[in-house]
């Protein structure tokens, strides 16, 4: 059974290395938008690592969540380790879900390979926006969620704040998944 991991990060920069993941957050779905559990955790920053001034900029218009991704901070090693743990404990094969899958993927597959030296994922890794694309016959660049009907969405706001954007989104993957699947 595939277990479809929401994941959402928020970062400093837009690339892993230079710049740190300051938090992340999973949501752990079946295809049929059981929740299975979550998982959270806030980062310090990678030794020698520096925001990205366009992305600190972007974080000054964001103080609640850029407070909330700065309180409880943990080494990424012990996040990563525990994070591994838990993606083990699912009770299927974890599959990576995102949006944009790009972004978050490229951080967490860094984490996980760099703290751990291994990724449960593999390249195991969905697309909501992609998923989008190909249910609403879009071009792919207008596939974004303003265009996407309102009925795939379950009440929710978007913070920024890691777990509640994975929640979001992996509820919003769990909805296009049932209607092209027709349940």
């Amino acid at each position: 059974m595939e277990i479809y991991v929401s994941t959402d990060i928020e970062a400093d920069g837009p690339i892993p290395g230079p710049n740190s993941m300051l938090s992340f957050a999973s949501a752990a779905f079946t295809a049929q938008k059981e929740l299975l559990g979550t998982f959270e955790a806030n980062l310090e920053t990678l030794e020698g690592a520096q925001g990205d001034p366009k992305t600190m900029a972007w974080w000054a218009t964001q103080p609640k969540a850029w407070e909330t991704s700065r309180q409880n901070l943990e080494a990424s090693e012990l996040a990563m380790q525990r994070y591994l743990i838990w993606l083990k404990e699912l009770p299927g094969k974890p599959v990576f879900v995102g949006y944009p899958v790009a972004f978050d993927f490229m951080f967490v597959a860094w984490y996980l390979i760099r703290f751990t030296g291994e990724n449960p994922f593999s390249h195991s890794a969905l697309d909501i926006k992609t998923l989008a694309f190909s249910a609403l016959n879009l071009d792919y660049r207008s596939s974004t969620k303003r265009n996407m009907p309102k009925h795939w969405f379950d009440p929710a706001p978007h913070t920024h704040v890691a777990l509640d954007d994975a929640l979001e989104q992996g509820r919003l993957f769990c909805n296009i998944l049932a209607e092209i699947r027709g349940k």
